[in-house]
């Protein structure tokens, strides 16, 4: 945990705090070993960064005085359309997204997609959450990003994603075209990439009628927790 995150129920003043999370108390005294008086790197839930100073601490609360006056890091300029991953994968792709300033995310039907996933515990908001806020507690941000379900492939694609990729460059990770990803982007962009396994040719047709352009990364082909990172670090 880099940042401290405080919602604004944690608040009680502008300037003052109090942390009651287990899971933040416990990591506030084992990991970083906080005792009155120590400065610690904290964030508002969609607000700014700043140093909340320990005033008191005891075995169910934490009291910080804060100064929030710093700015989050910009956000990537990129909307990410991903297939839904297999659950236990998804914890982990929420969390890096989070950390890495995607502050759009449509996860999206498709037909390697199995359709027990959509049933998972995990895509409850609350879960969702969860996952966000510790992967914005690893970046130091404060800003959570969007999550948006999309069970109808087709639908989605006719309907909703023309709007979605209006004003930005669409591009599809696709490994079986001959078209390279591009690198070091300074434009707005959308980023389709598929479920284990990737798109069958028919929603790539579909999603290329929608102006997405298919490019590939290479000849390795990568889980979708290992592609994620990949090529949002090679585009930006």
């Amino acid at each position: 945990m880099n940042l401290i995150l405080l919602s604004p129920n944690d608040l009680l003043t502008d300037n003052r705090a109090c942390i009651k999370n287990p899971r933040q108390l416990a990591h506030i005294k084992q990991v970083h070993g906080a005792t009155v008086g120590d400065q610690l790197k904290v964030g508002l839930i969609n607000g700014n960064l700043g140093i909340g100073l320990v005033t008191e601490l005891n075995d169910t609360a934490i009291y910080l005085d804060v100064d929030l006056h710093q700015a989050p890091p910009r956000a990537l300029p990129l909307t990410l359309v991903l297939g839904l991953p297999r659950p236990k994968m998804m914890r982990r792709i929420l969390q890096t997204v989070a950390t890495l300033g995607v502050k759009q995310l449509h996860l999206i039907n498709s037909y390697r997609v199995e359709k027990s996933y959509w049933q998972t515990p995990f895509l409850e908001a609350e879960n969702i959450r969860e996952q966000l806020i510790l992967g914005l507690e690893q970046g130091c941000d404060t800003h959570l990003p969007e999550v948006h379900l999309h069970k109808r492939f087709k639908p989605f694609v006719e309907d909703e994603l023309p709007a979605i990729v209006a004003d930005t460059r669409a591009l599809v990770a696709h490994p079986y075209t001959e078209t390279a990803c591009p690198c070091q982007i300074e434009y707005s962009l959308t980023l389709a990439v598929g479920p284990e396994g990737g798109f069958i040719p028919y929603e790539i047709d579909l999603l290329e009628k929608c102006n997405f352009e298919a490019v590939q990364v290479g000849e390795r082909i990568m889980r979708v927790e290992t592609a994620v990172p990949y090529l949002l670090g090679r585009l930006f």
